[in-house]
C-alpha cells in the first residue's frame, strides 16, 4: 500500500523540485519508502510536527495543505468572523508553509490575517484574540532541530486548539486525500481577491503596549545600568524582544552576531533550546568577553526563555525553568504588593511537574496556586475561566519547568517576550539594591529549603518507538514499583484516573516517596521520548544531587 501511495507521489506535480528530487533519490530503498510512506503524521493536541521531506509521513506543503483543509472545514460550522490568523517563524519552509496554508484557507471562503514578517507564538497568539478570529496557526517546530517543522493550530480563544476541535480537526483530515482534497487558491489570488491580509501595525503596536503594561516598577531599568547579552537563537526572538527591552530604558545589549538573524540552519546550535547548554554557549562567551549582568536566550518561535546569571566571582551560571519560575514569582508578589498594583484573591498557575518550591512561596504572599496538566494551553484555561466570571485580573503569573512563563492574559500561551522584559527587569531591580538574581535565589533555599528538580529523557526513536512508548506506561501502570533507591514508593497517582485527580486524563504516572521526594513519568506530547522530572530536598545542593542521581539510576532498567 505504501508502495502504491509513493508511486503516485512521483508521478504527481509536487510544486517543489526538492520533494521531487527526495521522491527519486529513494526509488528502490523500500525502507526509506516505508518510513515517509507507511503512516502519515498524526494531527495531535499540538498540531503536526515532523521531519521535513516528501511523503505523508513529512512535513512539506502537501501535508500542510491537508491539515489546513481540516481547520477549515471545522471553522466553517463556526460561525463568527470567519478568519484565521497565521504566523511562522524562521524553520526551513516556514514562509511556503505560511503561505500554503492561506491559500487554502481563501479557497474556502476563510478570511487570512497573515504577518508580513516572521513573528512569535504570543504575536499569533494575540493577532488570534485581536482580529476575533475562529482559530490561528502557528508554522513552526519550536526548538526541535533544523530538519523539523510544525504546524500548531490555536481555537478562537488564542489558546492551543482544545481536544474537541482537534478530534473534528483529525476526522476532517483523514476524509481530505492529502493531494488533491483540499481547495486551494494560490496565494497572490488570495491578496488580490481581499481574502488574505497582512496584520496591521496597529496589532502589533497593541501587543507590545500589552506586554510593556505588565511591568512591575516601571521606569526603574532606566536608571539601573543593566548590561544584558541576548541570542535570539537565529529565531523571531530579535525584532519583539529588542523592541521592548529598549522601550523600557534597557539599552546595553550586546545581540551575540552568529545566532542574530533568522536562519533555519541552526548552524551554531544544531538543537535551538534555551534548555541545553550547547545552545548558550555562544552567548556565554560573549557574555564574559563583555561582562554581562545577564545573559538571555529565546528559542526560534520566542515562547521560550533561557538565562545565565552572574555570578560574585564572576562566572556565569544557568538558570534552570524551575528556579526561574520561582524567582519570577517572588519578584511579582514582592513587586506588587509593594507598588499597591496587587489584585484582591491572586491567582498563579503552573504545571504538575513543575517544582512545589513554588507552591511554598505563593503561600507566602498569599496568592492561589492551581495546578495543571503539563502544556500551557492548560494554563491558558485557567485564565480563561476566570475571564468567564470576570476576574481575569486575579492572574498574576503562569510557568512551566520547560522555560515557558505569561504574566497576563493578553496571550493564552507561554511568551518569552514578556518573559525576557520581567527577567531584565527583575536583575536591574536586584543591581540598583546592590543585590543579584544569584543572591535572591540563595534566600529564596534558605527560607524555603534546597530543592532540586531535574528532567531526564529516555528516547525511542523509528516507527516502533511509540509501541515502545505504550508499553511501558502500561507495565508501570501494571506494576509500579514498590520502591526506588531503597525509598518506599508511598502513593501512585495516575492521570489517565480523573476521578482521583479532579484533572483530564493525561499519560502521566507521579511516585510520591517516603522521604518527600517525587518522581514524574510521561512520554514527550511532540517527540518520541520519556520524560522523568526528579524533585528531592536536601539539607543542601549536594545531598540533593546525591538522591536525584539514586533515583535516576534506579529508573534506568524501567525503560530498558
Amino acid at each position: 500500500m505504501y508502495l502504491d501511495e509513493y508511486k503516485r507521489w512521483l508521478a504527481a506535480d509536487l510544486e517543489d523540485f526538492d520533494l521531487k528530487r527526495e521522491l527519486q533519490s529513494v526509488e528502490g530503498d523500500e525502507e526509506a519508502i516505508k518510513d515517509r510512506f507507511a503512516v502519515s503524521l498524526q494531527f495531535g493536541t499540538a498540531g503536526l510536527r515532523g521531519t521535513l521531506g516528501a511523503g505523508t509521513n513529512r512535513m512539506n506543503i502537501w501535508v500542510v495543505r491537508q491539515a489546513t483543509q481540516g481547520v477549515a472545514n471545522w471553522v466553517k460550522t463556526q460561525g463568527g468572523t470567519q478568519t484565521v490568523a497565521i504566523s511562522y517563524d524562521s524553520r526551513l519552509k516556514g514562509w511556503n508553509f505560511a503561505r500554503a496554508a492561506a491559500g487554502v484557507l481563501a479557497a474556502n471562503g476563510i478570511k487570512v490575517r497573515i504577518y508580513d514578517e516572521l513573528m512569535p507564538v504570543p504575536a499569533l497568539s494575540f493577532a488570534t484574540r485581536y482580529y476575533n478570529c475562529n482559530a490561528g496557526i502557528m508554522v513552526t517546530a519550536s526548538h526541535n532541530p533544523k530538519e523539523y517543522n510544525g504546524y500548531k493550530a490555536y481555537g478562537p480563544d488564542g489558546c492551543q486548539m482544545t481536544d474537541d476541535a482537534v478530534a473534528v480537526v483529525y476526522d476532517a483530515i483523514q476524509k481530505t486525500d492529502v493531494l488533491t482534497g483540499a481547495t486551494f487558491m494560490d496565494f497572490a489570488e488570495g491578496v488580490e481577491q481581499g481574502l488574505i491580509r497582512f496584520v496591521g501595525e496597529d496589532c502589533k503596536e497593541a501587543l507590545y503596549q500589552a506586554i510593556e503594561d505588565r511591568q512591575v516598577r516601571p521606569g526603574l531599568c532606566r536608571t539601573a545600568g543593566l548590561k544584558l547579552v541576548y541570542s535570539p537563537l537565529n529565531g523571531t526572538g530579535l525584532v519583539p524582544v529588542t523592541h521592548v527591552l529598549t522601550d523600557m530604558g534597557i539599552t546595553d545589549i550586546t545581540i551575540v552576531p552568529e545566532q542574530e538573524y533568522p536562519n533555519g540552519y541552526f548552524t551554531t546550535c544544531p538543537y535551538p533550546n534555551p534548555e541545553i547548554f550547547q545552545a548558550l554557549e555562544k552567548g556565554l562567551e560573549k557574555a564574559k568577553e563583555v561582562g554581562a549582568d545577564l545573559m538571555l536566550a529565546t528559542d526560534p518561535d520566542a515562547d521560550r526563555v533561557g538565562i545565565a546569571m552572574k555570578c560574585p566571582d564572576g562566572s556565569y551560571e544557568l538558570v534552570s525553568g524551575n528556579e526561574m519560575g520561582v524567582l519570577l514569582l517572588d519578584y511579582i508578589c514582592a513587586g506588587r504588593i509593594e507598588k499597591g498594583t496587587m489584585p484582591k484573591d491572586p491567582v498563579a498557575v503552573m504545571s504538575i511537574v513543575s517544582t512545589p518550591l513554588a507552591d511554598l512561596v505563593a503561600q507566602h504572599y498569599g496568592v492561589e496556586m492551581r495546578h495543571t496538566l503539563t502544556g500551557f494551553k492548560w494554563i491558558g484555561d485557567q485564565i480563561a475561566d476566570l475571564e468567564a466570571d470576570g476576574q481575569v485580573d486575579r492572574f498574576i503569573f503562569g510557568f512551566e519547568e520547560s522555560y515557558g512563563y505569561l504574566a497576563g492574559p493578553y496571550v493564552r500561551d507561554k511568551d518569552a517576550v514578556i518573559g525576557s522584559m520581567l527577567i531584565c527587569e527583575m536583575a536591574a531591580y536586584y543591581r540598583s539594591i546592590g543585590s543579584s538574581i544569584k543572591q535572591r535565589l540563595e534566600e529564596i533555599y534558605q527560607q524555603y529549603g534546597r530543592y532540586l528538580n531535574k528532567v531526564d529523557s529516555f528516547s525511542f526513536p523509528g516507527l516502533s518507538g511509540m509501541d515502545k512508548m505504550a508499553g511501558i506506561m502500561t507495565e508501570l501502570r501494571k506494576n509500579p514499583p514498590a520502591e526506588l533507591a531503597g525509598r518506599k514508593v508511598v502513593s501512585v497517582t495516575d492521570y489517565l484516573k480523573p476521578e482521583e485527580t479532579g484533572l483530564p486524563k493525561a499519560n502521566v504516572l507521579i511516585c510520591g516517596l517516603d522521604d518527600g521526594a517525587t518522581v514524574v513519568v510521561r512520554p514527550s506530547g511532540t517527540e518520541p521520548k520519556i520524560k522523568a522530572y526528579y524533585t528531592t530536598k536536601g539539607a543542601n545542593l549536594t545531598e540533593a544531587e546525591q538522591e536525584k542521581d539514586a533515583l535516576a539510576e534506579a529508573l534506568k532498567p524501567l525503560f530498558a
